[in-house]
């Protein structure tokens, strides 16, 4: 039997970050057919599934724990283990390690890499190698959580089942080599199921036991409970925030602006500015619902945070206007949709007469 036609598509490697001024937005960058997942056979790793299905209902039982027998202060430990664990993802393996969006200092670095361990996403090097073959990959096959597929399928089912050929063949084209160059991401890389379970699973159940007396049950559940929900919240950015949203800088491609998503993923609900300029620190405008951008510029006060990447304002409009759907709010002053109330009001210091 010959071939279907799709199995001879290439993948497409549409360019990724900001439209400059002199370019144009052409057939060659924008397909005007979707590219149709394949219809293989999905082989389920029925190892993963009974890992996760057992994660989920411990995580279900610490969530009954917390109502019923659990301390106060066993769940704001949570609360926090899991803002830590998404710092982690966003600050480090996403914005720092996958986009070299900004550039950190040792401390900072160590920190990241402890709160990426606590979040257990697989190593900062696996995370960022499936991260970047993403972005280069959008939605094709190759894609690791292609939303195409599914919400399930792009939220864990994705985790569930063996990779498509075509993720581990565009996987083992992307450079990694500045990531493999850090001694600390190979030590974490090379120890990542020693230091793993210890980060993740034994020391932050033990802490609460240890120091406020809870019992080992509940701080066991509930830190299950954490690690469950923390993966959720990442594992929304593959999903919602592909499917449900507006798309006011780039219409063409399906990551969505999705304010949900980043009240839950620590800021990076604003998917489609991401998408756009992935090399921006900020992952989003100012403004956003953004608490990673906020602990960045902390440590930037400090030192430990440095050549923070970003996109300027006449760059964005030039974006809005040309590949947006038309939903971005004013993009500053002079804007056509700029109300009259805003002109009237505005306190302009240092003006000089004209």
């Amino acid at each position: 039997m010959p071939p279907r036609p799709r199995e001879k598509q290439p993948l497409p490697s549409l360019p990724t970050g900001p439209l400059e001024e002199c370019d144009d937005v052409t057939t060659d960058k924008i397909p005007q057919t979707a590219y149709e997942p394949d219809d293989r056979k999905v082989e389920i790793v029925w190892r993963n599934v009974v890992v996760m299905g057992i994660l989920h209902l411990v995580a279900l039982y610490g969530l009954y724990l917390v109502f019923t027998s659990a301390m106060l202060i066993t769940t704001l430990y949570g609360v926090i283990l899991y803002n830590l664990g998404g710092f982690g993802i966003t600050g480090g393996a996403h914005r720092l390690w996958a986009h070299r969006a900004y550039k950190a200092k040792w401390p900072l670095k160590l920190l990241l890499v402890l709160c990426q361990t606590l979040a257990h996403q697989n190593s900062v090097i696996e995370w960022a190698r499936d991260h970047r073959v993403h972005h280069k990959f959008q939605e094709t096959d190759a894609d690791p959580h292609n939303a195409k597929r599914g919400f399930f399928f792009a939220h864990m089912g994705w985790l569930l089942c063996k990779k498509h050929q075509e993720v581990k063949d565009k996987g083992k084209g992307v450079d990694m080599s500045d990531l493999y160059a850090e001694p600390l991401l190979r030590l974490q890389h090379k120890y990542f199921y020693v230091l793993m379970p210890i980060g993740c699973f034994v020391l932050p159940s033990i802490i609460p036991v240890v120091f406020w007396g809870e019992t080992l049950m509940n701080a066991y559940c509930l830190n299950i409970l954490r690690y469950v929900s923390c993966l959720h919240g990442t594992w929304l950015v593959n999903s919602a925030a592909h499917m449900w949203g507006s798309k006011p800088y780039d219409k063409y491609i399906s990551s969505v602006e999705n304010v949900f998503v980043s009240f839950f993923a620590v800021g990076e609900g604003w998917h489609n500015y991401h998408h756009t300029f992935p090399w921006d620190y900020k992952a989003a405008e100012f403004g956003k619902v953004n608490w990673t951008l906020r602990i960045i510029n902390l440590f930037a006060k400090i030192g430990w945070a440095y050549e923070l990447k970003s996109v300027s304002k006449e760059m964005i409009k030039t974006r809005v206007h040309r590949t947006g759907d038309g939903s971005h709010e004013i993009w500053g002053w002079g804007d056509k949709d700029q109300s009259p109330e805003d002109y009237k009001l505005a306190t302009i210091y240092n003006k000089k007469e004209e």
